[in-house]
């Protein structure tokens, strides 16, 4: 049995950090709900177990608790800013509110030496961390002692070496705590003596064999979209299963520009995968006439993709199973204890799901895994770098980048706008540097004047973002000569266009796609 970490969540919007930098240890884990936990303790057997952070305050009553069974079974423990309150709180130790909150960049002055901070920390240094709370611990349980303290925090590390608990205060999951992930490492590693081997290469056999034990002899139905994660599922199903394999791929006119081709070339050219191209664009454009609300956009969308792909799949045949791209962010995401965004962002960037009627058993071989992780997997299999690089692309596709009504000369136009755009992207050597970028045509008209007309067009406005989790984004700071390279190019080669715009707007948490 492979060495784990388990992950209790107490709500942290970067409880999934955590998770990427256990597994950067070479460590696989998994994150369960506060309220699922004493359950996932007993059937994940863990090595060790790292309690997030979270918004709740651990001095009112019915707030989130750890199991309390965790302490005494001779575990590692590691609690992180809401953690560390409530296992001091648990352990009997003192948390009160603070007139001192610390929120963003503090400095943490190394007091004393402990195992979790091992040759990364030494009495006498000053560490930059990230701090996010309100409540502070003022009283420590039996055991512990202080190994770290900032400005705003008098008991900012502690440890207990015996027991094998520790607690910080501030966030080492996050960047803006450089050596953090050294501290998380040590816990995984030395503290609870994990071997560090999860790969991917290993994760892509374990896999294969787990599909072919699960699927047998059955027949697989599988909607490729061209992104990403479906790409994956495809090959990965293909190596394991071979043409029990049938791909459907869903066209519904809201591609970018030649992405239909690209699918089909790769994997019913390269792949030689059976695949069921149904072209459905002229049933979607007339579904979406006149319609310009966006939730009921992406609803028609879902009814629609859930109908054709439901017929195509009764023509390939008897197939007991239906593949999908799930990913680790989405099954966290759907146990929620919070209830969270998860209904409001599916809808945004999905289109379907497995309908009631169509009764298959679901395959979904990416459900442990995020989006880095997933391209990972993707090169481990071969797949070409245009496709394992993909920026995400929503399942409504252009039809949330064109706010209003939908037609097809307006999808056109922005398809020949959205691929100048992606080409000097390209050719400025930036697309990796960038999470998503993409252009919307707005539903706005400006009067313009090009040579010796008058123009009355469209407004084409760029976004582009950069993240590291797709929680959160920024802005991409093209320069001037860039905007205006690609302004000129859009505006002299797309009829329809004669102004461009670029969106400056950073996100906070929550999803990163044009609204």
């Amino acid at each position: 049995m492979q060495d784990q970490i388990l992950i209790i969540d107490f709500g942290s919007q970067v409880t999934q950090l955590i998770a990427r930098r256990v597994r950067e240890a070479g460590v696989y884990c998994e994150i369960a709900p506060f309220n699922m936990a004493a359950e996932k303790l007993r059937a994940f057997q863990p090595r060790g177990v790292i309690l997030s952070g979270g918004p709740a305050s651990v001095t009112h009553q019915d707030t989130p608790r750890a199991p309390a069974e965790l302490f005494e079974m001779g575990l590692p423990v590691f609690g992180i800013c809401y953690g560390q309150q409530t296992m001091v709180a648990q352990l009997g130790g003192r948390v009160e509110t603070s007139d001192h909150q610390e929120f963003g960049r503090a400095f943490l002055d190394i007091t004393d030496s402990c195992e979790l901070f091992g040759d990364t920390w030494r009495p006498g240094d000053k560490e930059q961390v990230w701090m996010s709370h309100g409540d502070r611990v003022e009283g420590l349980p039996d055991g512990f002692r202080i190994v770290g303290k900032s400005d705003g925090a008098p008991f900012a590390a502690i440890a207990d070496d015996k027991r094998r608990f520790y607690g910080v205060q501030f966030h080492p999951e996050v960047v803006h705590t450089p050596q953090g992930a050294a501290l998380i490492r040590t816990f995984v590693t030395e503290i609870a003596g994990c071997r560090g081997d999860w790969s991917m290469a290993a994760f892509k056999d374990n896999k294969i064999a787990e599909i072919r034990q699960q699927v047998g002899k059955g027949k697989v139905i599988c909607g490729l979209s061209g992104g990403v994660d479906s790409s994956v599922v495809a090959v990965l199903l293909h190596e394991a299963i071979g043409d029990q394999l049938i791909c459907v791929f869903v066209d519904h006119g809201l591609l970018r520009l030649g992405e239909a081709k690209q699918v089909v070339d790769l994997f019913r050219g390269h792949y030689n995968i059976p695949l069921i191209h149904r072209d459905a664009s002229d049933l979607f454009l007339g579904a979406l006439a006149g319609e310009t609300d966006p939730e009921k956009k992406r609803k028609t969308i879902g009814r629609l993709f859930i109908d054709v792909f439901d017929e195509e799949a009764k023509k390939a045949g008897d197939a007991e199973f239906l593949a999908q791209g799930t990913l680790y962010p989405d099954v966290i995401e759907s146990v929620s204890f919070t209830g969270g965004p998860s209904v409001t962002i599916k809808s945004h960037h999905n289109v379907g799901g497995l309908p009631e009627r169509m009764k298959m058993k679901l395959v979904e071989p990416l459900r442990e895994l995020f989006k880095d992780e997933v391209r990972i997997l993707g090169r481990e299999l071969g797949l070409p770098e245009a496709f394992v690089r993909r920026h995400p692309f929503p399942g409504p596709g252009l039809a949330i980048r064109i706010p209003g009504g939908i037609t097809k000369e307006k999808c056109d136009i922005l398809r020949k706008a959205d691929a100048i755009y992606l080409e000097e992207i390209q050719n400025a050597g930036l697309y990796d540097a960038i999470w998503q970028a993409f252009a919307v045509l707005l539903p706005v008209r400006t009067v313009g004047v090009m040579g010796d007309a008058r123009t009355y067009d469209f407004v084409c406005a760029l976004r582009a973002v950069t993240s590291t989790d797709g929680m959160t984004a920024d802005y991409y700071p093209f320069d001037h000569d860039f905007l205006g390279r690609t302004a000129t190019r859009i505006i002299n080669e797309v009829r329809g266009v004669n102004r461009v715009v670029y969106d400056v707007t950073s996100k906070p948490p929550g999803t990163i796609e044009w609204e």
